[in-house]
């Protein structure tokens, strides 16, 4: 069985879609053993809610070091699901290949530091792009810099609001997270 971190900061919308299909076999041979928050938010409950164990660190300058400390050593894969907290080059290096975090966006466009939430997808707006999605990608020192594991794209049209890209993206994010996991994890 593989071990799972997942690190939120917000409702955990992608936190219960992972914890659902784990619960569905989706991703095979795996559970979350540990939720950790970098802020008070939903994520916790939905960690209590499923009896996952559950830690908040609130942020600060020591958060990566206090984290490092609470990860279990037997960890396979550490999962940044609406996780909002810049990790530390030293911690994504000593994770290197075993972080993976989720963007609203078809990277290398619309990444990096301020790129996240509505900010991504006003920016897509203004850019008057012609197609949007997301991507699953390696955590590395650089911010939405790691390898692209899996990415899914849509067509923008003229009527798309920042709100509906939103709704568009989070769609893409329940299909491909899932199977990110698994192919990370040697499931496929």
């Amino acid at each position: 069985m593989k071990n799972i971190v997942i690190l939120v900061s917000g409702s955990g919308t992608n936190l219960q879609r992972i914890i659902d299909t784990i619960d569905s076999g989706e991703i095979q041979n795996a559970k979350v053993s540990l939720v950790v928050a970098d802020r008070e938010c939903y994520g916790l409950e939905r960690a209590k809610n499923h009896k996952i164990e559950n830690i908040l660190i609130p942020r600060g300058k020591n958060f990566s070091s206090e984290l490092g400390n609470v990860i279990p050593k037997d960890t396979d894969l550490i999962v940044l699901a609406g996780f909002l907290s810049i990790l530390k080059p030293e911690f994504c290096e000593n994770w290197t290949g075993k972080i993976i975090n989720i963007h609203p966006a078809l990277l290398p466009k619309f990444g990096g530091k301020g790129m996240w939430g509505m900010y991504v997808h006003h920016a897509v707006i203004e850019a008057k792009e012609k197609e949007s999605g997301a991507t699953v990608h390696f955590v590395t020192p650089g911010i939405d810099e790691g390898e692209a594991i899996l990415q899914k794209s849509f067509e923008v049209t003229a009527e798309d609001t920042p709100e509906t890209i939103a709704e568009k993206v989070h769609h893409i994010e329940y299909e491909i997270f899932p199977k990110a996991i698994n192919k990370v994890l040697g499931n496929q």
